[in-house]
């Protein structure tokens, strides 16, 4: 008899879990019910809920346990009543991964498959297929075919779904069950029709001309269920994607047929997938708009809910689309749904005009405290696409900011408003002052690390360059006093910054900083010794390497490199030009995501790519004595298109004074085999090609690679830039498709491949200066040049900056890639290192009047790099 629970039962905790408490051996001991007789229905399906239990809560059964209590359970076949046999299909689905023998049910659930009692048929077809392995299969194919087709809906959907799961180790064999799925296809119950559509599509997601014709068949008939509709749309949308989504295909008419379905789920998937599709315009845009709007204004919570969380995410990319819309989604501002309402003011923020932002604030203060942080954060995001919007309202989204950040609230959400007040700053200058402000109060009470970190090294960054630096000092060393470690190191680090950038705060930094080195912590007291010491040293050139700008290196490559030099002892000093280059500044890897504790205890680190290669190549006889790896190509350069016999894709890695090109191939032949397979390149510039290292075979559809190993050009070093004309050389032999045997001597043959590139960015590797000007006169005008380009072909400053950057290959510094408004001047800061570790700093100043006019200064502390940057830029 079950008990009544009151409320006040349920506080109390009269309400609990009964089974917390279950010990496996004592149910194991209770297990032993199930030899006696009579069954006692009853107490077995309890004790076999309480096994399921134990089973879910991740208790581990062994297989010898296991296998008793799977025994056991098995006499309760003897046993009609409904809810025990349920139990037990339950139980075998469970335990089929863990105890041993379980096939010996296979009778019975075979038996109860083909009986009479259609309430046992489907749980047992479903039990069946998950005990039953691939070579056992064959032997209850005939049932399952007939369970396929079954018109008892429950027996179809149970035998399709498990012939989706079965897919997975019989392939084969379930794709001769395509006939029984083409039937139960056309059944008159939507789940049928559904898990059947299912079974299919999975059988020939492979084909695409298979499922070309399946969408076309289906979609001609037309289908009873809305679920297979929905199905059948994302297929359709997948297989656009593939085709580049041609807006003339009759899959993109029919997606937008369904926008006219009867069924309201069907009507939604088609609006999605249209939303959801890549480069699709305002005009195709437009029907899935309609309906989206239609549905704001629904009786149903759920339906409101899609529409506006579809038409925010409509507004990211489209917000002109959107504009239609905004009578009915301010309706919705007042929905008693507050998820509802939330995303629609945050799609009125990304869709409304200027004047429309102070009303649309103060609608969403009245409710911020009501919503959860999930939503917060949504909001915050659409504020921040706001600021970019309307750069002159950014006090007021400032302000508004500010106020979300002293309320309580999650990690998540004060970090999206952080990242938010950090963004306004770097976009708007004029707003630097106010939100480092804000920042530094937030820092007083802050109880994330993280976030404290970040802020501290933001300080430290835009606080020197603020017209009153002194102001934001006492914020700083109060972490100092009153936080942890963690924060304490990164107030030091931000303090050491402001010394050095202002000579007049300096004597009173290194008084700061002295107190700091009888810190209780190590690496507190490490970076206030050694920041102490460097700032002594009164040298611009030490501050800017050692304090603002930091190393270049990768942290675990660093650490690789000196474990080598460790143990292979030499009476070479180490040297750091060994170490691959960090594309962003370790200072602010460190003090952004790494907390100091994490630093402590050191764990071993995944290698990367460029490591990865380096490891590869050093295994090459052929390339011993190159030296270090310095760059390799982010991405292969394909040379042939995918659908060719032979598909070959180069990675680029270039070393001091070398290059070596990596090939991947593929034979995509099955009646041939590849031998001794090289690329044979012809360079336009004076690169010499040194040898080739061949790769050996290459059967049908795996992999091989085989490298070009060229010298770089040493008659005029600048000439870098680079056409090697390819062609692959390599012995062909039949052979046979099914054992891959080959049958002949071969012959030799070619293959030609497109042409490859070699840049100027191949020899450069990003890094960023978090200071330039520091930077700048860290490296001196020892090898200076400057000189002026006409840009004849680009008409906008955008498009000059972007094509530099991907020409050069260098990283843009301190935002100076984003070309304000209305400007025609620009100056275009970038830093890199040329090969064998030459940092090289470009200055390029962009004058836009018919054309753009580039006057272009290098740095270097070398004269090489200088020259190849301004002869390739000639």
């Amino acid at each position: 008899m079950l008990k009544k629970f009151d409320k006040k039962d349920e506080e109390s905790g009269g309400g609990s879990n009964p089974f917390q408490h279950l010990e496996k051996s004592a149910v194991l001991q209770e297990a032993r019910v199930f030899n006696e007789t009579p069954i006692n229905p009853r107490k077995c399906a309890h004790i076999l809920t309480k096994i399921l239990y134990l089973i879910n809560q991740g208790e581990h059964l062994g297989t010898t346990e296991a296998t008793e209590a799977f025994f056991a359970m098995t006499k309760l076949f003897q046993s009609n009543d409904p809810t025990l046999r349920r139990m037990c299909y339950l139980t075998i689905k469970e335990m089929s991964c863990i105890a041993e023998d379980v096939i010996i049910v296979t009778s019975s659930l075979t038996k109860d498959m083909t009986g009479k009692e259609d309430n046992y048929r489907g749980p047992a077809v479903r039990a069946l297929c998950q005990i039953t392995d691939s070579t056992m299969l064959q032997a209850i194919e005939r049932y399952m075919k007939q369970a396929i087709v079954d018109k008892v809906p429950s027996v179809s959907s149970s035998a399709l779904v498990s012939s989706l799961h079965l897919l997975k180790c019989s392939f084969d064999v379930v794709k001769r069950w395509v006939n029984e799925a083409q039937e139960a296809a056309s059944s008159d119950n939507i789940m049928v029709q559904y898990h059947a559509l299912g079974l299919l599509y999975h059988v020939r997601k492979n084909d695409r001309l298979a499922v070309s014709k399946m969408i076309s068949k289906f979609t001609r008939h037309g289908l009873k269920s809305p679920f297979a509709y929905c199905m059948i749309i994302r297929v359709a949308s997948k297989q656009l994607e593939e085709e580049d989504g041609s807006r003339d295909s009759p899959l993109f008419d029919f997606i937008e047929s369904c926008l006219r379905n009867k069924h309201e789920m069907v009507v939604y998937e088609a609006a999605s997938a249209i939303v959801n599709l890549p480069g699709c315009g305002a005009k195709e845009l437009a029907p899935a708009v309609s309906v989206l709007q239609l549905f704001c204004s629904s009786p149903k919570a759920a339906l409101r809910y899609a529409a506006v969380r579809t038409l925010n995410k409509v507004a990211m990319k489209h917000p002109s689309a959107v504009t239609a819309c905004n009578l009915d989604l301010e309706n919705l501002v007042t929905d008693s749904n507050r998820s509802i309402a939330t995303l629609a003011i945050t799609t009125l923020l990304k869709t409304g005009s200027e004047s429309s932002i102070d009303r649309l604030m103060k609608q969403i203060s009245s409710f911020m405290s009501e919503i959860s942080d999930e939503f917060k954060v949504v909001v915050v995001q659409a504020i921040s696409a706001l600021c970019q919007k309307y750069p002159r309202k950014h006090t007021i989204l400032m302000n508004f900011l500010f106020t979300m950040l002293r309320e309580e609230g999650g990690f998540e959400y004060k970090r999206a408003i952080v990242d938010c007040i950090i963004s306004i700053i770097e976009e708007n200058s004029e707003s630097k002052e106010t939100g480092l402000s804000h920042l530094c109060e937030f820092i007083e009470d802050c109880e994330f690390t993280v976030l404290a970190t970040r802020i501290l090294h933001l300080l430290g960054q835009e606080g020197p360059k603020t017209n009153n630096p002194s102001k934001y000092i006492r914020f700083i060393y109060n972490r100092v006093v009153l936080e942890h470690e963690e924060v304490r190191a990164g107030a030091v680090s931000a303090l050491a910054k402001f010394g050095a950038q202002n000579e007049e705060m300096l004597p009173s930094i290194l008084v700061l900083l002295k107190r700091c080195v009888m810190d209780d912590d190590n690496e507190v007291r490490d970076r206030a010794t050694f920041y102490l010491n460097v700032l002594e040293q009164k040298q611009k050139a030490l501050n800017a390497g050692y304090i603002l700008n930091g190393l270049t290196v990768s942290i675990p490559g660093l650490e690789r490199a000196l474990q080598q030099y460790t143990l292979e002892p030499s009476e070479k000093p180490f040297d750091l030009k060994s170490v691959p280059l960090a594309t962003t500044p370790v200072v602010e890897q460190r003090t952004e995501s790494t907390p100091i504790t994490a630093v402590k205890q050191p764990e071993k680190v995944a290698a990367t790519r460029q490591e990865i290669f380096q490891e590869q190549l050093a295994a090459v006889p052929e390339f011993h004595g190159l030296g270090p790896l310095f760059k390799s190509s982010p991405e292969p350069v394909a040379l042939t298109e995918s659908e060719t016999e032979y598909v070959i894709r180069c990675t680029k890695h270039t070393f001091t004074d070398h290059m070596v090109f990596q090939f991947d191939c593929t034979n995509t032949l099955n009646d041939q085999t590849l031998e001794n397979i090289t690329v044979q390149m012809e360079p336009t510039e004076s690169y010499e090609v040194l040898c080739y290292v061949p790769a050996r075979s290459l059967p049908y559809n795996q992999p091989g690679t085989c490298y070009t190993l060229v010298a770089l050009p040493k008659e005029d070093p600048t000439a870098v830039a680079c056409t090697f004309s390819c062609m692959m050389k390599f012995t062909v032999k039949d052979c046979d498709p099914t054992t891959g045997e080959t049958d002949d001597e071969g012959y030799e043959d070619e293959y030609v491949l497109e042409d490859l590139e070699v840049t100027v960015a191949d020899h450069i590797q990003k890094v960023m200066k978090l200071n330039f000007e520091a930077a700048w006169d860290e490296v001196g005008d020892e090898f200076e040049k400057e000189e002026t380009f006409t840009l004849s072909t680009i008409k906008t400053l955008e498009e000059a900056v972007g094509n530099i950057v991907k020409f050069l290959g260098m990283h843009p510094c301190e935002r100076s890639d984003k070309v304000p408004d209305n400007k025609n001047t620009h100056t275009l800061l970038l830093a890199g290192v040329f090969r064998g570790g030459h940092d090289i700093l470009v200055r390029s100043r962009l004058l836009l009047l018919d054309t753009v006019t580039m006057q272009v200064t290098a740095r270097s502390s070398e004269e090489l790099p200088v020259d190849v940057i301004l002869a390739s830029v000639g």
